[in-house]
C-alpha cells in the first residue's frame, strides 16, 4: 500500500470511528430505559406469572394473575396455592394496599414499610411504586457500547425520592431488552442483581419472560418470576383498579 493510500485508509477509519461515536452519543438513553422498564405493561396488560422465592429457611411457589393500566395502576392476585388464594396487592399512583382474605382485611402500606418485601419475595413495595418512574428520577450515561449491547448508568437526580444510589443496565441491542440490571446503594455497593432470559416475541413485543432477582448480601437466595401468559392492550378502565376489586368484589 502506498503512503497516500495508507493515509487515506487511516482517515477513512478515523471518520468511521467518529461516526460510530456520534451514533452512540445520539441514543436517547432515557427513552430506551423507559421502554425497558415498561416492557411488561405497555398501555395495559393481563398476565399470569409463576413466582418462586428461595431463602435460607424455606421455598415458596406462587401462581398469580395481574392487570396493569399505564404506569400508575397495577393489581395482582394469588391464584395458588389454595392456602394463599385471594391475597392481593393494588397500586394506584404512589399508594399500595394489600388484601388478606382470611381476615377480610385491606392494609394500606405506609411510607415506613415501602422497603418491605412484597409477597415475601426479594422485590419490595417500593419497587412496585418506583419502577415505572426510573426514567424520570434518574439521569443516564452510556458507559460502554459493543456490537451486541449497551451498558448504561443511571444516577438519581438531586431531589429524586429514590433508594438506589446507582443503577446499571446491560441492554441487548438487537432485541432491545435487558440481560442484566444491577442496583447499588448510596455507598456504591452492589445490593441486587436482576437477570433476564427466555426472550420471546409476545403480541409483537420482544420480551424476556423470565426474571431472576439475586440479593447480593444473601448469595443462596433468589426470587424467580416466569411469565406464562401475557396479553397487551386489553380493555381496562381506571375504575377496575379499586379497593372493591382488590377484594375480588367490584
Amino acid at each position: 500500500m502506498t503512503i497516500p493510500s495508507l493515509i487515506k485508509a487511516l482517515l477513512l477509519t478515523a471518520l468511521l470511528l467518529i461516526g460510530s461515536t456520534i451514533a452512540a452519543s445520539a441514543i436517547d438513553l432515557r427513552e430506551l430505559i423507559r421502554t425497558v422498564e415498561r416492557q411488561y405493561t405497555g398501555q395495559s396488560s393481563i398476565s399470569e406469572v409463576e413466582m418462586t422465592v428461595v431463602t435460607g429457611h424455606w421455598e415458596r411457589h406462587l401462581k398469580m394473575e395481574s392487570w396493569s393500566l399505564g404506569r400508575e395502576r397495577f393489581l395482582v392476585r394469588i391464584l395458588a396455592p389454595i392456602k394463599e388464594k385471594g391475597v392481593a396487592t393494588l397500586k394506584v399512583e404512589n399508594e399500595v394496599w394489600n388484601y388478606l382474605p382470611k381476615v377480610d382485611r385491606v392494609i394500606r402500606i405506609p411510607p415506613s414499610m415501602m422497603g418491605g418485601a412484597w409477597m415475601g419475595s426479594h422485590i419490595t413495595n417500593d419497587d412496585l411504586v418506583k419502577a415505572n418512574h426510573i426514567d424520570q428520577d434518574y439521569d443516564f450515561t452510556l458507559l460502554e457500547e459493543t456490537s451486541e449491547s449497551w451498558r448504561i448508568e443511571g444516577l438519581p437526580k438531586p431531589d429524586a425520592p429514590v433508594i438506589w444510589g446507582k443503577i446499571i443496565y446491560q441492554i441487548r441491542k438487537q432485541q432491545l431488552v435487558p440481560s442484566q440490571v444491577d442496583y447499588f446503594d448510596e455507598e456504591n455497593i452492589l445490593v441486587r442483581r436482576i437477570l433476564f432470559d427466555d426472550v420471546q416475541v409476545v403480541s409483537g413485543r420482544t420480551i424476556p419472560l423470565k426474571m431472576t432477582v439475586l440479593p447480593q448480601e444473601k448469595p443462596k437466595e433468589k426470587t424467580v418470576m416466569h411469565y406464562r401468559k401475557l396479553q397487551f392492550d386489553v380493555d381496562l378502565r381506571e375504575d377496575f383498579f379499586s379497593l372493591g376489586n382488590l377484594k375480588g368484589r367490584r
